[in-house]
């Protein structure tokens, strides 16, 4: 499918964002990354930096990992980026916490995350609704979650 240059921006040109946005928008790791500037580096905006995630019940996030989220703006487009480990044991699918109320997803926003290798398995679907819930699904009583790491997930916001 040929393209005019004033054509809307493809998918593929979403995706090499989403994916360069984390490596643009810092230089170090993220658990150890000072908080964003305001300005534009790189083409990256930060719209809203890091802020903690409230743990739902049974939900214990790693010391030296916290579960924060931030928004980001990159090339127009905002993303929702989350990082941090937790430890738990899901058998089922659950609420991994809640979003600060400075997050708000204007729509359901999704993304797959590195979990506990097990049977094969590892890699789980993570949610942020408009209710601010972080919610996880695929966790089996045969197959239990007993971690998740959140610094992969980068979704479109808006």
């Amino acid at each position: 499918m040929t393209t005019s240059p004033s054509a809307s921006t493809s998918r593929r040109s979403l995706l090499t964002a989403a994916l360069a946005a984390p490596v643009a928008a810092v230089a170090v790791p993220l658990a150890t990354a000072a908080p964003a500037a305001a300005e534009v580096v790189d083409g990256c905006q930060t719209v809203v930096d890091w802020t903690t995630i409230t743990p739902a019940a049974g939900i214990t996030p790693d010391a030296s990992a916290p579960l924060q989220a931030r928004v980001i703006r990159l090339a127009g487009t905002e993303f929702l980026q989350l990082r941090g480990t937790l430890t738990c044991n899901l058998t089922a699918d659950a609420t991994l916490g809640t979003l600060p109320a400075t997050i708000v997803p204007p729509k359901l926003t999704r993304g797959v995350v590195p979990r506990n290798n097990s049977q094969g398995i590892n890699a789980i679907r993570v949610e942020a609704n408009t209710a601010r819930a972080l919610k996880v699904y695929g966790p089996q009583t045969a197959n239990p979650v007993t971690w998740i790491q959140l610094d992969s997930f980068s979704s479109v916001f808006r």
